[in-house]
């Protein structure tokens, strides 16, 4: 799908894209939903993945909350930039080690969900109108949405396939 550049785009690409994740994840026998795959890298569980999306979700969500407040936010993170976002990714990454995989889905959901509601609530032109938030810098708001929803949904769904192509290192047989 190519990328959105108007609501109705953004809101049917954050959609699809959210549904086919889900997908993907029912895709993989429940028995091994819950293995660490046989991958070198940072995100090695489904879990991983979803809750990278999920903390993806709540710093977008940030962002917007102080910037049209007024504020500037710090992007990616505060102690962070876009060249240490590998740092902030590993620091996101040992937050949710103890967190489960029904867990993970359900905080998806519900951020997945509020972003949703954000795209919602604005027109073509505040999502799509470069520059017209100072907090969003040179591009649009809408950008900021679709690296969040659409384009991160696609990530996380190319990391699922090929985590499950790597095989199950600790699910045992398949039942």
């Amino acid at each position: 799908m190519a990328r959105a550049t108007n609501k109705e785009e953004l809101t049917e690409a954050s959609s699809v894209g959210f549904q086919l994740l889900l997908a993907e994840i029912e895709a993989i026998p429940a028995a091994h939903r819950g293995a660490e795959f046989q991958f070198e890298g940072r995100d090695r569980t489904i879990r991983d993945v979803v809750c990278h999306l999920y903390e993806w979700h709540k710093l977008m969500l940030g962002w917007y909350d102080i910037g049209m407040r007024g504020d500037k936010p710090d992007i990616p993170a505060a102690g962070f930039t876009w060249r240490t976002t590998p740092d902030l990714n590993r620091e996101l990454w040992a937050d949710h080690q103890g967190t489960s995989l029904e867990a993970a889905l359900e905080l998806l959901a519900q951020s997945h969900q509020e972003v949703h509601a954000l795209i919602l609530r604005h027109t073509d032109e505040e999502l799509f109108t470069r520059k017209l938030y100072a907090w969003t810098g040179t591009t649009s708001l809408g950008a900021y949405l679709v690296s969040c929803t659409s384009s991160h949904y696609d990530w996380g769904r190319k990391k699922i396939k090929k985590l499950s192509r790597s095989g199950f290192a600790s699910a045992g047989p398949i039942v």
